[in-house]
């Protein structure tokens, strides 16, 4: 039976400073690493067919620490799909390749993009332009912050992606674990859960805590 399980990045170093991180490339904190082999031990018993992560280190080094505490005898290994690291990452052992767990990057699981708030403190950007101004630009869900993404735009990325390329492994019967972040995983779990616009604003993903969902009678339910 296929299953998904989406896990949030474990805290990063931004996360703790209260920063606006975005697509800005932050590492995970000790807390979140912490978090990251938790989600590890709590998922041991589940061998993953296939694992689709961001681009983004925090949300890699989350799903490489996961598969770390895994039990399976496969062996995590990143897919690049063209270039040099595709030519020379070739595995010329059959045994080695029935061992591979194939890992996926893709940009279109990438946090949403906060444009000139990057980098900013949030305390202090509310200081600035106000508590309101800011609670619209982190919370609505079609006002982007100043040349970024609204939680609309990274659903017209994220959608296509999850529905494209990560569910037709799941209708294979595969077991997927997708490591990625608040607001992508956001936009996925309001098509999951058919949330409307208002909804999906109330919903909030801690770091670090897998959410299951299994494939039955040709659809994917939320196990409660």
């Amino acid at each position: 039976m296929g299953q998904l399980v989406l896990v949030r990045h474990g805290q990063s170093m931004w996360n703790l400073k209260d920063i606006f991180t975005g697509w800005v490339d932050v590492p995970l904190s000790k807390n979140g690493i912490d978090e990251a082999v938790r989600a590890g031990t709590e998922l041991a018993g589940i061998e993953f067919d296939v694992v689709f992560v961001s681009t983004l280190v925090r949300a890699m080094e989350t799903a490489m620490l996961i598969l770390a505490g895994n039990g399976s005898v496969k062996t995590p290994v990143v897919i690049h799909p063209e270039g040099r690291m595709n030519e020379w990452g070739k595995v010329y052992s059959e045994e080695a390749r029935a061992e591979i767990l194939p890992v996926y990057t893709a940009w279109q699981l990438n946090e949403r993009y906060y444009g000139e708030l990057q980098g900013l403190n949030k305390a202090a950007t509310a200081k600035k332009f106000g508590d309101e101004q800011v609670k619209i630009w982190r919370r609505s869900y079609d006002v982007p912050p100043p040349n970024g993404e609204a939680l609309k735009n990274t659903a017209e990325r994220t959608i296509p992606f999850f529905t494209e390329t990560i569910l037709p492994e799941i209708e294979k019967g595969k077991r997927v674990l997708v490591s990625a972040h608040g607001n992508s995983l956001r936009s996925i779990i309001m098509y999951l859960d058919k949330l409307s616009n208002e909804e999906v604003l109330k919903l909030e993903l801690p770091t670090g805590v897998p959410v299951y969902y299994d494939w039955t009678g040709g659809n994917l339910r939320k196990r409660v």
